[in-house]
């Protein structure tokens, strides 16, 4: 038999497939990735199991459920059960594709209170076309059986009856199968953040059609906005360095001619000089060292066309 696993990477998943693997069940990896969740973890989980991980990006789509998700968000912007919906409807096409027999998640009855009680996890199977052909590992003893446990094609005993967020169990299964490498809990989903939601919740009122390079900058900087046109301004090095990377034809770049500072990136649909003006004294007043001068020169780029501007750093807007 071929099972597709959906992998996070966590210990619960990985327990998963061993459990899956004591009778012999041959199993494939498959991990999603978005703009707001990487493989990472994922990948360490499958070198741990010596598996072969396959990496489905499904950014766009994702970004556009997350806009309008229709059965709302957990604590902050994550909607937590269309996304587990969208996963696994995923999985279910390239099972019925690749003709796997069935798919297989690490999810744990009750251990999430939006997407893993009971009937959240029941509508999930249906919603996704995947009843009978679902099977979670870890609680498969608490739900109803699959079709293959049904027929005896697989041993339903050998399987976990684990409910609630207590871990003992885990744990113990864990140094049954000697896993010593694995994370601790943690979704590694920045929707779960409550600072990153507020900077999506921002950007979903002032730009509804923002894409996915616009998800991405949320993650780096310090953010403002100045009337429409954001204003993200780095923090170190490395932020600069990210900031650049996603810096779109339109978009304004400012850095400082003769200090050391932070990089800033200025994106909207209508600048004028007067906010070109405020941001170059923005992202001077963020050099401790420019901040001290009477005057400093900060060069700006726009589709390739290098300019200078100079601005009294004292008196920078948030100086004042």
């Amino acid at each position: 038999m071929r099972c597709l696993f959906l992998l996070s990477g966590g210990l619960d998943s990985i327990l998963g497939v061993k459990l899956l693997q004591l009778q012999n069940i041959e199993v494939d990896l498959l991990v999603f990735t978005s703009c707001f969740f990487s493989s990472q973890q994922a990948e360490m989980a499958a070198e741990e199991l010596g598996l072969k991980l396959r990496i489905y990006d499904f950014s766009q789509e994702h970004l556009e459920l997350v806009k309008n998700p229709s059965r709302g968000y957990g604590k902050n912007m994550n909607p937590c059960v269309d996304c587990h919906l969208l996963m696994l409807t995923k999985a279910r096409e390239i099972m019925e594709s690749e003709n796997y027999d069935f798919v297989a998640t690490g999810e744990v009855l009750g251990e999430r209170p939006m997407s893993q009680n009971r009937n959240m996890l029941d509508l999930i199977e249906h919603r996704s076309g995947l009843v009978g052909k679902l099977l979670r590992p870890l609680s498969a003893k608490l739900l109803e059986p699959t079709i293959l446990e049904s027929e005896g094609k697989i041993d339903r005993e050998k399987f976990e009856s684990i409910s609630g967020r207590g871990r003992e169990r885990q744990f113990e299964l864990a140094k049954k199968f000697k896993i010593k490498n694995y994370p601790t809990p943690a979704g590694g989903c920045v929707l779960t953040d409550q600072a990153f939601s507020q900077r999506l919740r921002e950007l979903f009122a002032k730009n509804p059609q923002c894409d996915i390079n616009d998800a991405e900058l949320l993650k780096f900087g310090r953010h403002f906005w100045l009337g429409e046109n954001k204003l993200v301004i780095g923090r170190d090095e490395g932020e600069n360095e990210k900031i650049k990377s996603l810096k779109k034809d339109d978009d304004y770049l400012f850095e400082l001619e003769k200090f050391f500072g932070p990089v800033g990136l200025l994106r909207g649909s209508n600048i004028d000089s007067a906010t070109i003006q405020q941001s170059a004294e923005m992202v001077a007043w963020y050099s401790t060292k420019a901040r001290k001068e009477a005057e400093v020169e900060v060069n700006f780029w726009c589709r390739g066309k290098k300019e200078k501007i100079k601005v009294v750093a004292k008196l920078g807007m948030l100086g004042k």
